[in-house]
């Protein structure tokens, strides 16, 4: 069967993911390859000190993504887009949106950007004897609790970015099981909610103003490979208001987005993992077995399956470099050179893997938000060297590019040292990978881990939740999805793989030395007391 029959006989398979920066559609065909693409670019805003996007822009930016999805659609084939085998949604996980008895939001969707639950986070950990971050949806709603914010005695429903928009499109208030580990603890051997942390919570809101147990305002989950909804009359009219897309399409469970990165990688078993670099930066590595104790620079989340899953999320990873490299831009066009941005962006990365192994002493800190695995509270980045330093484009470059994988190789290090925790492989995506050298090397260096960059890196997310919408809708009687994902998928796709330099480990633990040494001064210039 043709692509464009595939098409018109509705046996594509529709990705949609939320990303920090862009939200991106992917038509898949039946051999799981992308057919057609729809992007919207939009950007977070900082409203009262909260960083936040509105639900009005969510809904705008869905409609106006999967319009260039359509559009996309019938100019390469000719044909409208009308129907699909299945629909996915993915978004950014964590976050707070909380919802009253009539659908109503309470406060500005709060995002996992924010730095503002400290002490929610502090209690819930120490209460749970298990690591809760910051950006948890469990932190948001107890900090709100603990500040007795007015609304919290409204809440009837609260759920992430990826749970609300396929709660629109389908009516249903469900999540997948990894978008739900990032809401609360999740037991792996049930595939649910932590039951005995959920009674320790319920016990904590006693004599608060939530009068109504944590479990029924969750979103309920459902397994990887079930059914979590259909489309609904509403939701299509929503997506598509031309009417032209629709149908009683079925969806699989929302997930996040460190979910479709795992998926869009292959890295669901233990001994490998997968690093997502753009706007922020996060690890995922498959664990074989429980962490020996509580570290609060790591996340115990899930696969979409529920296994386990040790992840270090860093807030921070290319907003600093962008700017950086939007100086350089700038100037070009002030002296009269028209560079394109593609060109630019590859000379400086050129640069950079020309720079010094350790940068000669150029520190670069790209915090745009707070950094709760190295302790920064607020965003402020900066550039540090001494006087001595032979200042140069090529050290500067390198530092810059090195600084977008300090934090994370930080908070890796202790699964790695201290944990034990072996790696195999790693498989990289995201935007930070576009231009693979040498950005995969220098992640290679800092986990000490081969690096693989699949022929399908660029697609990210999108096309992760639809490798998912796939298994839902096309998977074997008792097919699990490492089985799936490895017999159908990815049996014979191409990768690169890049192996760590021993020059390039031993510069880079050389930065980090220094690094670390001058967190102190950032903790202090970045100190709102």
């Amino acid at each position: 069967m043709s692509s464009a029959d595939e098409i018109k006989n509705g046996k594509a398979v529709i990705g949609i993911e939320f990303g920090s920066t862009r939200i991106k559609a992917v038509l898949i065909g039946e051999d799981h390859s992308p057919l057609a693409s729809g992007v919207h670019d939009w950007q977070n805003e900082m409203l009262d000190g909260v960083w936040t996007y509105s639900l009005d822009n969510v809904r705008k930016g869905l409609q106006e993504c999967f319009a260039d999805l359509m559009k996309n659609v019938e100019e390469a084939y000719g044909i409208k887009l009308e129907t699909a085998a299945a629909i996915g949604i993915s978004a950014m996980m964590h976050g707070y949106l909380a919802f009253d008895e009539k659908d109503k939001q309470l406060v500005p969707f709060r995002t996992w950007r924010n730095t503002m639950t400290e002490e929610a986070a502090d209690k819930l950990t120490e209460e749970f004897s298990f690591n809760i971050p910051q950006r948890w949806s469990i932190a948001h709603l107890y900090q709100a609790m603990l500040n007795k914010e007015p609304h919290v005695g409204d809440i009837a429903f609260m759920t992430t970015l990826a749970g609300y928009v396929h709660y629109i499109l389908t009516g249903e208030k469900v999540i997948g099981a990894g978008d739900a580990s990032g809401i609360f603890p999740i037991d792996s051997k049930t595939c649910d909610y932590n039951s005995a942390m959920m009674s320790k919570f319920d016990k904590l809101a006693e004599g608060t103003a939530l009068n109504r147990k944590l479990a029924d305002i969750l979103p309920r989950i459902v397994p990887a490979g079930e059914c979590a909804g259909r489309l609904t009359a509403e939701g299509a009219k929503l997506l598509d208001p031309t009417g032209t897309f629709g149908g009683d399409i079925p969806f699989c469970p929302p997930e996040g987005d460190a979910q479709t990165g795992m998926a869009a990688t292959n890295s669901i078993t233990p001994r490998t993992g997968n690093v997502s670099a753009g706007t922020s930066i996060f690890s995922m590595i498959v664990l074989e077995k429980d962490l020996s104790a509580v570290h609060r620079e790591i996340d115990i989340v899930t696969t979409p399956c529920g296994d386990p899953v040790a992840m270090v999320h860093c807030n921070s990873c290319t907003s600093d470099l962008d700017a950086w490299f939007g100086i350089f831009g700038g100037f070009l066009k002030e002296i009269g050179v028209d560079m394109p941005k593609g060109q630019l962006y590859d000379k400086l990365y050129s640069l950079a893997a020309e720079g010094a192994p350790d940068c000669n002493g150029v520190i670069s800190y790209n915090y745009y938000a707070g950094e709760p695995v190295t302790g920064v509270k607020n965003g402020l980045p900066l550039l540090m060297r001494s006087p001595d330093t032979a200042f140069n484009i090529r050290d500067f470059m390198r530092s810059l590019v090195y600084s977008c994988v300090a934090a994370l190789k930080a908070g890796n290090d202790i699964l790695t040292e201290q944990e034990h925790v072996s790696l195999e492989r790693i498989y990289a995506h995201g935007g930070f990978f576009k231009t693979p050298v040498p950005t995969q090397k220098f992640l290679a260096a800092a986990l000490g881990a081969d690096v693989t960059l699949m022929q399908t890196a660029g697609e990210g997310g999108a096309w992760g939740i639809a490798l998912l919408a796939s298994y839902m809708a096309n998977r074997s009687s008792g097919e699990k999805l490492t089985d799936y994902l490895s017999g159908r998928v990815f049996a014979d796709m191409k990768g690169s793989t890049v192996s760590p330099d021993k020059e390039d480990v031993d510069g880079l633990n050389a930065y980090m030395k220094k690094y670390l040494s001058g967190l102190s001064a950032v903790r202090a210039a970045a100190s709102e007391d």
